[in-house]
């Protein structure tokens, strides 16, 4: 079954659809929050996250993929979290706090950089910018020719100005 059809069988009253999609989407979703959360709060907002799940699955309406679903409903309950704890959760970004500025929406931030930066896309990012290889050696590295490299590079780019609050 795929993720729609799970949602929709979760929607119906079917319990063990909630495992499955647990056991599918747990393991990523908290790697991500991980970014932004301790590893306590993690297993809090994952729990919350696939209450939330079960709870909108009747709303649920494929449009967009389930993980872009599940994924704002994480972040979501991350937010929440973050906000019922106050400006105290700012020592936990490791950062000096910024007046102003909501702990949840950092954390938020933070999570979304996090992904933007991370897998295939991150790892290329890294190798050209931080490490400053040729587009040539990258190719190489990676199997793939020069232009898909500066294709890549140019997506991955316009995912983190996006993480980072500019213009797509």
């Amino acid at each position: 079954m795929d993720d729609d059809e799970l949602i929709a069988a979760l929607a119906a009253g079917d319990d063990a659809a909630l495992r499955e999609l647990f056991t599918r989407h747990a393991p990523w979703l908290a790697a991500r929050l991980r970014a932004a959360l301790p590893p306590p709060d993690v297993e809090d907002v994952l729990q919350e996250t696939f209450l939330a799940v079960w709870k909108g699955a009747r709303a649920y309406r494929p449009q967009g993929t389930p993980q872009a679903w599940m994924w704002v409903i994480a972040r979501n309950q991350a937010a929440l979290l973050l906000r019922k704890r106050g400006p105290a959760t700012l020592s936990l970004l490791d950062e000096t706090p910024q007046p102003g500025l909501d702990p949840a929406e950092v954390a938020v931030a933070r999570a979304d950089i996090a992904a933007a930066l991370g897998g295939p896309e991150g790892d290329l990012l890294r190798l050209v910018y931080v490490e400053d290889r040729p587009v040539a050696e990258v190719a190489a590295l990676l199997g793939v020719p020069a232009g898909t490299i500066k294709s890549r590079a140019h997506r991955a780019r316009r995912s983190l100005r996006a993480a980072l609050g500019g213009t797509r």
